[in-house]
């Protein structure tokens, strides 16, 4: 039996079809008929330009974003698929602060709602730095099929894990 490890806290019943479609090979089958392509995304000002949107349409009274990239230092092994990081420096008498994104260069080659989904995660973060209620919630009112987003994103990482890239 293999271990699902994006996969751990669901129930059995949703891990043991995605683990049946593994070893009948038709994983990315069934990933490519609900996401038949990938955005096209692929540098970090369409990425910026991408986040900016979302966050001027669900979050226009957060605080700026300073920078917005594409990071190839993040990886699926330190459980990280983006960060959100806020600096606070102190120049002279000022305290500036900094809010950055970054997302894993791995989603420049994924559909575009996991992209979405990932950019939701961290722009909630503006708001909400923990992972509670209320930051769902957020998540939720930016992409009503968050949960389901997040799901197959697991799903697809299980993938790539498993068998490799399919986009």
């Amino acid at each position: 039996m293999t271990t699902l490890k994006y996969l751990a806290a669901y129930p059995e019943a949703l891990t043991s079809k995605i683990e049946d479609l593994l070893k009948q090979q038709r994983l990315a089958e069934f990933l490519l008929n609900k996401y038949p392509t990938r955005h096209d995304i692929y540098n970090d000002k369409a990425l910026r330009d991408y986040c900016l949107l979302l966050k001027n349409q669900y979050m226009r009274k957060s605080a700026p974003l300073s920078k917005v990239v594409f990071d190839k230092k993040i990886h699926v092994v330190n459980h990280a698929l983006g960060l959100h990081t806020y600096v606070s420096r102190v120049q002279g008498s000022k305290l500036k602060s900094k809010n950055e994104i970054r997302v894993s260069s791995l989603f420049q080659n994924v559909p575009e709602p996991f992209l979405n989904m990932i950019v939701v995660h961290e722009l909630a973060h503006l708001k909400e730095k923990q992972h509670n209620k209320a930051f769902y919630q957020l998540c939720q009112h930016m992409l009503p099929n968050y949960h389901q987003l997040e799901f197959d994103t697991r799903v697809y990482l299980t993938q790539l894990e498993e068998v490799g890239p399919i986009y």
